[in-house]
């Protein structure tokens, strides 16, 4: 039994939040590492999101587009597999089918949407710079542009670092407070006065509902205490060199 999750009472096509189980890599990537941005083997790397391709669209020549993600709230429309050659951007929206919109990460938000009826979908990478700089609301007005109703757009928060293992300053906190007081709601007091807990989902499902998605679901698994899962703050706290990134994607049928 592996981690890997789909949601198909939500979302009705071909997707999934994928753990780390299941691929060809070995060491510190061990072992379905989806991240050409890493020191991993790119044989390795290739092999794994072709395995990627599979576990999502059943097959492993499926074209799987993914970003050089940039923690922005920039919003790129897909119409074609643009290989190696990845935009600078931190979301993707299409109405084309039979093309993965891959998203990586490794304590930041996935999030997958879908407007069934439209036949439009998005996937974002939401970290906590993208999500205060509205890569939320950007994806929806795309999704819009692209024929959805906001109405009917759907959305999954897959695996991400929690509020209990995101320890930070209070001048982190600082950021957010000056950008909207109400934003507090999303910091616990940490273990002295000088830190935080923050947490990211709990912020990114705020921006969604804002955006007019009003259900949103939420996988509340936490990538840092999760072994099926790459985490870059804990590989960080083992003092390792370098992480994996665990996949999530979408694509419409064809």
């Amino acid at each position: 039994m592996t981690s890997h999750i789909t949601l198909p009472d939500l979302i009705s096509a071909p997707h999934g939040f994928l753990s780390n189980e299941g691929g060809m890599s070995v060491g510190l990537y061990d072992s379905l590492n989806c991240g050409p941005g890493s020191d991993d083997d790119p044989d390795s790397v290739r092999e794994n999101r072709r395995i990627a391709a599979s576990l999502i669209a059943g097959r492993r020549d499926t074209p799987l587009v993914s970003l050089y993600q940039i923690h922005s709230n920039r919003v790129v429309s897909v119409s074609s597999d643009w290989d190696d050659d990845r935009p600078r951007a931190d979301a993707m929206v299409t109405n084309h089918p039979g093309i993965i919109l891959g998203i990586l990460t490794a304590d930041c938000t996935p999030v997958l949407f879908e407007d069934r009826g439209a036949g439009v979908i998005g996937a974002v990478h939401a970290g906590w710079q993208g999500a205060l700089a509205g890569v939320i609301e950007n994806t929806v007005a795309s999704m819009e542009a692209h024929g959805a109703a906001r109405s009917n757009i759907v959305a999954a928060i897959g695996p991400t670092i929690q509020q209990e293992s995101y320890e930070v300053g209070s001048d982190f906190e600082a950021r957010f407070l000056d950008v909207d007081p109400q934003f507090s709601q999303f910091f616990m007091p940490g273990r002295d006065a000088d830190h935080r807990q923050f947490n990211l989902p709990g912020l990114v499902e705020n921006r969604l509902r804002a955006a007019g998605v009003t259900r949103p679901h939420n996988c509340a698994i936490d990538t840092y205490a999760s072994e099926n899962h790459f985490s870059y703050r804990r590989t960080t706290h083992r003092g390792e060199a370098d992480y994996g990134r665990q996949l999530s994607g979408i694509m419409l049928a064809r």
